[in-house]
Order: structure tokens, then C-alpha cells, then sequence
């Protein structure tokens, strides 16, 4: 679906309302703006089109790749829900960003993918968002009350497209430290839950997804906050270094909390096999003491005739009490040991 379109330029914004999917009969309503666009930005060296598509079809794809002159195979990159994440954007400030969108979910603690990919050129920006969250509205808005960005052309959707991408990864990022603070207080508690070290795994896998959006774009934020951009204004410089710093915050926590989780992983191991330890522990020590009395019991249950000291007239309660002696003296050794 083409979710949005519009005309540019510092002093107006012209909108055009969304437009249903594209297919080969109605193409040529949604072409004719876009080539009216085109040439009207042609004329016009301030001015710049934005196109925003929402899960497109093929034919609102190639549609718009005819219109903008849209490299294949950055265009199948767009289209693929599965694609790494990647900048190529060349000196000029022209090409593709990639970026993966995150989402998180409070009721179940799932992080979800979605992507956004964003083609800048001289005279437009072509935004392909796939996934139901990262809605770009907001940003239209901003670009229409802010002339300032809208001087800047294309690039300033990119700068907008970055700040809400990585703004999202800083949102995840604290709803999974929250997660992982409440695992430790859980890890180390005296009542450790069951699920404890699945709820650890399941985090991990969690956090992985956190590195696969973020990983791919270190180099570029590394770049971008030592000014090595010649593309980028000026004026947009702090703009995008402070996104490139959001960037390297995100990356140093998915890092840090990826270790964390691998040694709470390990501790909740730990703590499992000496809890196992101890269970056993206390389990041979009743076994030890149960063995005396069963011992005894089994010697004079053999029933032998010569065998003495069943004639005894003391002799049952003597065996009793020795019995007795034994247990409570071992009951009292494996108590001082710890393992009672």
C-alpha cells in the first residue's frame, strides 16, 4: 500500500491522501502524481518527494522503482522481510539505508521485528516499511512543522527515519534491563522458581534480536559521530551524531547484557547442581541412619537357634536402645556437617 505521499519544499507541504494497493488497472492514478512530483522537483532544486510504502506489492514496487530510477537489487533487498541490516549510501548522501524496527511486548517479554528501508536520492526519499509497528506519521508531521529539516531535503527523512528506529531500540533496550534486574533478584532468591534457567535462555534469545538489528550499524554510527560524513549538512550533524551515539549506547548495553545473561546462565547452573548436591547429601544421610537399624534388624532376623542373646530377658531393649544410640548419634554427626 502507498501509505503516504508528498511534496516538499522550506516553505509548504503539499500531501496527497493515502492511496489504496496499486494493480494494473488503477496504476496509473498513483504514476501520474508521482511523475507530476518528479518533474515539478525537477524544476524546482529545493524541493523533494517523499512516498511512503506499507508492505507494497510488486506492482507498487516496480511502479515506484520506474518512477525513481530505483536500483534492482536494492529494490529486492527492500522487499525481503530478511534482510541484514546495511547502509549504502554513497558520497553524495544517495542510496539505501536498511533498518530493522523493534518492538516490544510487556504481556509475554518478546522483542518483534519488523523493517523500514529508506531510499534517498537528489530529489525524493522512498521509505518501505514492513511489520504492523513503526507507523511513520509522526515523523510527516514533524517534517511539516519544521522547515528547517525540510531545507535540508531527502536527507532529512533519513535523519528522522534513524532517530525513530534507534529511539526504539533505546525503548527495548530498558524494557529487557527491567527483565533481566527482575531474573537476578530471581536467580539468587532462596525460592528460585522452576523455569528460572528457561526464562534466562529465553531472554538470551531475545536479546539476540536486539544484536541483529543493531550489529550491522556500529561501523556506520562510529562514523558518523567522528564527523567522517561529508554528506551529512552541517547544520544536521549534531542531529546525527546524537543518533549515533543512541546507536553505540544500544549496542554497549545489548553487549553488556548479553554477558550478564551468560553469567546468571551459568550461576543458575551452578545454584542447580548444588541444590541437586544437597538434596543428595541429605538423602545419603538418611540412608546412613536408616542402614543401622536395618542392619540389626536383619542380623536377628535370621532366626538362628544358637544365637544367645535372644534368651536374654534384657536383650530386646538393650538391641532398642543401641539402636537408637547409633541414629540419634549420626542424625547429630550429619547435623554439624551441614548435610542435615
Amino acid at each position: 500500500m502507498i501509505r503516504g505521499m508528498g511534496l516538499y519544499t522550506p516553505d509548504s507541504v503539499t500531501p496527497v491522501d493515502e492511496i489504496d494497493r496499486v494493480d494494473a488497472s488503477s496504476a496509473s492514478e498513483p504514476e501520474a502524481r508521482l511523475r507530476a512530483f518528479k518533474a515539478e522537483c525537477l524544476t524546482r532544486p529545493d524541493a523533494f518527494v517523499w512516498v511512503g510504502l506499507f508492505e507494497p506489492t510488486r506492482n507498487e514496487l516496480d511502479l515506484v522503482a520506474d518512477v525513481f530510477d530505483l536500483p534492482t537489487l536494492q529494490v529486492e533487498d527492500a522487499a525481503n522481510a530478511a534482510q541484514r541490516p546495511k547502509f549504502e549510501i554513497d558520497e553524495d548522501g544517495h542510496g539505501l539505508a536498511l533498518l530493522k524496527l523493534l518492538d516490544y511486548t510487556d504481556s509475554t517479554s518478546d522483542v518483534h521485528t519488523g523493517q523500514l528501508a529508506v531510499f534517498v536520492g537528489p530529489w525524493f526519499a522512498v521509505t518501505v516499511r514492513i511489520g504492523e509497528f513503526g507507523d511513520l506519521r509522526g515523523i510527516r508531521r514533524r517534517l511539516a512543522a519544521s522547515p528547517t529539516l525540510r531545507s535540508h531535503g531527502s536527507v532529512a527523512v533519513l535523519y528522522a527515519v534513524l532517530d525513530l528506529a534507534v529511539d526504539g531500540y533505546l525503548a527495548v533496550t530498558d524494557e529487557v534491563g527491567i527483565d533481566v534486574e527482575e531474573l537476578e533478584s530471581e536467580v539468587f532468591a532462596w525460592d528460585r522458581a522452576a523455569m528460572t534457567t528457561n526464562s534466562i535462555y529465553r531472554l538470551k534469545r531475545e536479546n539476540v534480536e536486539i544484536r541483529r538489528a543493531v550489529s550491522p550499524l556500529v561501523i556506520w554510527a562510529h562514523d558518523i559521530v567522528a564527523e567522517r560524513l561529508n554528506w551529512v549538512p552541517d547544520d544536521l550533524r549534531p542531529y546525527f551524531r546524537d543518533v549515533g551515539d543512541h546507536l553505540l549506547r544500544v549496542s554497549d548495553t545489548v553487549e553488556a547484557t548479553d554477558n550478564l545473561l551468560m553469567a546468571m546462565l551459568m550461576a543458575s547452573t551452578s545454584l542447580q547442581d548444588l541444590q541437586q548436591n544437597q538434596d543428595m547429601r541429605k538423602i545419603s544421610a538418611w540412608v546412613a541412619i536408616a542402614a543401622v537399624p536395618t542392619v540389626i534388624a536383619g542380623i536377628y532376623g535370621m532366626n538362628f537357634d544358637n544365637m544367645p542373646e535372644l534368651h536374654e530377658r534384657l536383650g530386646y531393649p538393650v538391641v532398642l536402645g543401641f539402636m537408637a544410640v547409633v541414629c540419634i548419634t549420626l542424625f547429630s554427626a550429619f547435623k554439624r556437617s551441614g548435610w542435615l
